[in-house]
């Protein structure tokens, strides 16, 4: 049973997404929210008949044209080349015509209308009564899916029927390459724009099917759209095809007795490469769409669905209480399956396939918010994004060697593995990057024990980070380790020395890589890592600077943070995101922060500071903290949890995950946020669960805010599949398959066995009342 929710335009309905009736306005964010993928192909939720449209996108993982990255005054190791995502072919769009006049959303009468993104099945449904300003009315019908299990394929379902009185319907299914885009704002987190950035290389069609050839003009990447088609028409129908250039259409135009209707099912095929020939991504597509027409429609939907049980066997969040944020934590964990599924070794990118934000770049985001998900729901993609960020080790080496530096330097952000980041302080100088990917590799050997992506990508990744941080900090006279002159996370705080977080995660690379190298010997030879090198690195970890205020008795963000000015809060109530309304030099030197950097360590790296400290660290950056990134609020949840302050851990985690389905950062219409999305896991498992992993060792320290009464979560280790259900006085504790493993709860050691649950009390505390947010940065508050 589903509720309506008027405030934002959907229904509340534990597994789907509903949006009923037609608001023109909001286009681009509807878009964006009922975008598809597999993180393979990614298409954005627009209606078939093109128009109305605010951004067209169908994006292929990793496909991109480089443009130029200028600079006022350039300076050594400085990028020289950016990387955009390309609105490649699209497929999507079936054309309507009824009696000659064109269907289009923004003319005639809309009687009904309605869109459904299902969790369950995998796909967009579409439903819609239409009357043209003829008079004539019809009744649209479609479903479309990005398959799960045939990664190179897309597909749509997509009938019309006459109502009250025979017609002649004519559908225009087409490939179409370089649709116009919108010029994006002045908001720097938007998309540069590409003008007819892909050129024809081959046109060709027979029958129902089409295929069109493009290449890159700079990039030099070659792509490939094909589509086939089934047809089921009442009498006889008149078709023909066309391919030339940019466009491929196949034209069906039939007489249409009322009561019967005009079925097309769209089979769009996709395939690019750097190294492939043309007729080589042909034959590619060919094979995909020969594939895809043998399976048929009811097929693909059933493989999808079956595809998709099994994610939700091993991943559901199910919880009571607050059934608009089950809606939205199932919402999430979806978008983030879409965003990871299928890359096979292509990055994550910050927006997923969903729109074109970032240029569609990865961040560090991908490694330090959505792998921990993958990691312990689906590990054979996190597995796979890794192995991506290893095939570019070679890049990475250069662009360390071009900065003076030994081992890897991973980008800031990139697509293909080069640096893209034009502005040096809050790109290049962020090297956490690097120890981000290499704490990603740990905490997936830990968790899954894969011993061959040790031996092909795991040992090489953390080896050479770790020569990163060993040549890029130095001890000092008084036998510290120090790491100067770089950005944390918190991005209006830059070029610092000794920010914790980058400390932190330096010294679990470094120890990671030690450990490595004493498990495989072997690899520490083929690396050519000596015994002097990796005693080197365990004294950089044991060494490492943290820095603590005394007299404050807290942990200082970087290096004299608090000893900088004050930000006035009350003056800059309104004007957020502070970076679109403030220099950077007026940030760079206040205490004002963007997002959770020491908070979010003391999440990661929770081993490194006491009960006592995490509470008063917590207590004195949280008020100045300002949330203008995405990523801040689920950090903040988790830590708010273990300190005392479950209520306005759930605060904060409403606002993580309801970012983009009520547009908190008004700016959902250019791509979802992935990271924020998975910090939904974050909170539900690390915050209420209280889920730590630290040096493979799983303890959970579970509690409730008053607003749940029940939360339960799944999750994977080491082959192990379990079931955590959370109650206000006790957590049950069940393995529904795999070998024996040994948890904590609380701080009790016990061993879980299948077939035999563990149910264990909940100490209570008292509770606190938490610090104040900045004035104008308060938790969201939605509208019940």
């Amino acid at each position: 049973m589903s509720t309506s929710d008027n405030a934002y335009g959907f229904d509340v309905h534990p597994w789907q997404l509903r949006w009923r009736g037609l608001d023109i306005d909001m286009l681009g964010r509807t878009e964006t929210l009922f975008a598809l993928s597999n993180g393979h192909i990614g298409l954005r939720g627009t209606f078939e008949e093109g128009e109305p449209v605010d951004h067209p996108g169908t994006y292929l993982n990793g496909f991109y044209e480089q443009r130029g990255l200028p600079y006022a005054e350039s300076g050594y190791g400085y990028p020289e080349s950016g990387q955009t995502v390309v609105n490649v072919t699209d497929g999507k769009i079936i054309r309507l015509l009824v009696e000659d006049e064109p269907m289009d959303l923004r003319y005639g009468r809309t009687e009904e209308h309605e869109r459904v993104l299902d969790f369950r099945t995998g796909t967009l449904r579409r439903s819609t009564l239409w009357t043209s300003p003829t008079g004539r009315t019809v009744r649209i019908k479609s479903e479309r899916l990005v398959s799960f299990t045939k990664r190179t394929i897309a597909a749509i379902h997509y009938e019309v029927e006459p109502v009250g009185e025979d017609m002649k319907l004519v559908l225009q299914s087409d490939l179409l390459a370089n649709e116009p885009i919108p010029t994006p704002g002045n908001d720097p987190r938007l998309a540069a724009a590409l003008d007819q950035p892909l050129v024809s290389d081959l046109a060709t069609c027979r029958n129902y099917w089409g295929i069109l050839v493009h290449h890159t003009k700079r990039s030099g990447l070659h792509m490939a759209a094909g589509m086939d088609h089934q047809i089921e028409f009442p009498d006889r129908a008149d078709t023909f095809i066309r391919a030339d250039g940019d466009l491929a259409r196949l034209t069906v135009a039939a007489n249409v007795p009322e009561g019967t209707r005009l079925s097309l099912t769209k089979y769009i095929g996709y395939g690019w490469s750097a190294r492939r020939s043309v007729p080589a991504l042909r034959a590619q597509v060919d094979a995909a769409l020969a594939m895809a027409m043998e399976t048929g429609w009811e097929s693909l939907k059933a493989n999808q669905a079956a595809y998709l049980e099994d994610f939700w066997r091993d991943a559901d969040i199910e919880l009571d209480g607050d059934p608009e944020l089950q809606q939205a934590i199932r919402f999430a964990l979806f978008h983030v399956l879409q965003a990871g599924a299928r890359g096979q070794s292509r990055a994550i990118p910050a927006k997923g396939l969903t729109g074109p934000g970032y240029d569609g770049h990865t961040f560090w985001d991908t490694e330090s918010f959505i792998l921990p998900m993958l990691t312990y729901t689906v590990p054979a993609a996190a597995g796979e994004e890794l192995r991506w960020r290893h095939a570019t080790m070679d890049k990475a080496k250069a662009r360390a060697a071009e900065l003076a530096q030994r081992g890897a330097m991973f980008p800031w952000r990139s697509i293909n593995g080069d640096e893209c980041s034009g502005y040096w302080p809050a790109g290049t100088a962020g090297v956490h990057v690097s120890a981000d990917i290499a704490n990603a590799t740990g905490r997936y050997l830990r968790a899954t024990h894969d011993e061959q992506f040790e031996t092909e990508c795991g040992v090489e990744i953390l080896v050479e980070t770790a020569r990163l941080f060993a040549g890029l900090g130095h001890h000092d006279v008084n036998g510290h380790f120090r790491i100067d002159g770089i950005t944390g996370p918190d991005e209006y705080t830059a070029v610092v020395n000794n920010n914790i977080f980058t400390n932190l995660a330096a010294q679990q690379n470094l120890r990671d890589a030690v450990a490595a190298v004493h498990r495989r010997p072997d690899l520490a030879q083929q690396f050519g890592v000596t015994n002097a090198e990796s005693a080197h690195w365990e004294a950089c970890a044991d060494d490492m600077v943290m820095p603590y205020d005394e007299a404050l008795g807290v942990h200082q963000q970087c290096e004299a943070f608090t000893l900088l000015g004050a930000w006035d809060f009350e003056a800059s109530r309104g004007k957020y995101p502070l970076l679109l309304n403030y220099p950077y030099y007026e940030l760079y030197r206040k205490q004002v922060v963007k997002q959770a950097d020491l908070v979010f360590a003391m999440y990661l790296f929770g081993e490194s500071f006491t009960p006592e400290q995490k509470l008063r660290n917590f207590d004195y950056y949280y008020p100045l903290t300002v949330r203008d990134s995405s990523l801040s609020a689920c950090c903040e949840a988790v830590t708010a949890a273990e300190v005392g302050y479950p209520d306005l851990s759930y605060d904060l985690l409403v606002e993580s995950v309801f970012t983009d389905l009520h547009d908190l950062h008004d700016n959902v219409a250019s791509g979802l946020h992935i990271a924020a999305l998975a910090g939904a896991w974050m909170d539900c498992v690390a915050g209420f669960g209280g889920m730590r992993d630290f040096g493979g060792n799983i303890t959970f320290a579970p509690r409730l805010p008053t607003r749940l009464d029940y939360l339960s979560f799944r999750m994977t280790v080491r082959d192990s599949k379990m079931l955590v259900a959370i109650d206000k006085s006790s957590a049950t504790y069940r393995l529904l398959s795999g070998p024996d493993i040994d948890l904590a709860h609380h701080g009790d050691k016990f061993t879980l066995t299948e077939g035999t649950p563990v149910t264990m009390s909940i100490p209570e505390i008292a509770l606190r009342e938490p610090p104040k947010a900045p004035p104008g940065c308060e938790p969201y508050r939605r509208q019940m």
